[in-house]
């Protein structure tokens, strides 16, 4: 068995990020928030990022769009291409530009995200105005049409109403509607079902997943929860104190991972597809401080596999079989006992 490192040779690919490193310099010291992180996005796709809190997931998507606080935060190195084009080197009028119209996010708490004294009609308006070229009549007109899609019943009497008068579902739709508006290629969802109950939680993502269909983009979820990322991604990153540490297909994923820490992140959510049902198992310890690093791997102090060599330098993360990439010494010693390993 051959590994080679992670490559991006392919041409269906609508976003690389190549060893994207973004740190924070507080008076504690370097916060490593993201520390490496290399992956793709193809046409049509939707790619799940998970991981703990912390790990570093909402910092690659807001480094994406440029939108990282300065001057505590900083990208440091590493490369992010968006059909040819390395964002990381236009200017903040490019960027301005580019965002919300090529790429657009989704933010966590709609509640907060809209703003309270505008209604939500005109933050809808706001969004197409900011990018296209069209006369106030027809900018209704389209943001009416927008509300429609998103599920907004009533959308010429709800155009008027404000943030406060529309439940956390409604508003997340509205966030979604505005995300739209220009037909983004790319639409980041940072944990768009956190704040809202189980129910409107499921219609959130279907709602998501048809409009991807319609409107031919690709989307990253980011997300903790297992179970949004088995039913709607095609691909996983797993991510871990700012690295990316396994990153597949979504069955190699669920059904044969083969970082230690994916091993767990398995063990301890409840699984409907066993036969037999066993308690669950969380993870011991906690995620290392980013301002303290530990050397080596940094999973290695919660990990019961860690040999001598996990001490001293990070695993690369290289491709262990066919389009599956692992970051840990013994994913080969995994990949040829997996049965062995999971009765253990």
């Amino acid at each position: 068995m051959t590994n080679k490192l992670i490559d991006f040779s392919e041409n269906n690919k609508i976003l690389e990020v190549k060893n994207l490193k973004t740190y924070f310099y507080t008076d504690d010291g370097i916060v490593k928030a993201v520390d490496g992180v290399s992956f793709d996005l193809k046409v049509g796709e939707t790619l799940g990022i998970v991981g703990e809190t912390g790990c570093g997931k909402s910092v690659t998507a807001l480094s994406i769009l440029g939108l990282i606080p300065k001057p505590r935060g900083k990208i440091i190195e590493g490369e992010i291409i968006f059909s040819g084009k390395n964002l990381l080197k236009m200017s903040a009028r490019e960027m301005q530009n580019f965002r919300g119209n090529r790429i657009s996010m989704i933010f966590q708490d709609p509640m907060t995200s809209l703003n309270p004294v505008y209604t939500v009609g005109n933050q809808v308006m706001e969004s197409i105005i900011a990018h296209r070229k069209m006369s106030k009549k027809d900018i209704k007109k389209e943001s009416l049409r927008l509300l429609e899609m998103v599920g907004i019943p009533e959308p010429r009497r709800r155009f008027n109403s404000y943030p406060h008068e529309f439940s956390g579902g409604m508003s997340q739709r509205v966030m979604i509607a505005m995300a739209i508006a220009n037909s983004p290629s790319i639409l980041i969802a940072d944990e768009p079902t956190t704040a809202l109950d189980v129910t409107i939680q499921a219609q959130i993502l279907e709602l998501m997943d048809e409009l991807k269909e319609k409107t031919k983009s690709s989307i990253i979820i980011i997300t903790h929860d297992l179970g949004v990322v088995a039913k709607y991604a095609a691909r996983v990153m797993v991510m871990y104190a700012g690295k990316p540490v396994e990153f597949s297909n979504v069955d190699n994923i669920f059904y044969k991972p083969l970082h230690p820490y994916t091993i767990g992140l398995m063990k301890s959510i409840t699984r409907l597809d066993e036969e037999k049902r066993e308690s669950l198992k969380p993870i011991e310890g906690s995620p290392p401080s980013l301002i303290d690093l530990p050397e080596g791997c940094t999973f290695r102090i919660r990990c019961k596999f860690a040999v001598e060599r996990c001490k001293k330098t990070f695993p690369p993360l290289i491709e262990i079989e066919k389009e599956h990439y692992v970051s840990c010494y013994r994913a080969s010693d995994f990949l040829e006992g997996i049965l062995e390993r999971f009765n253990n």
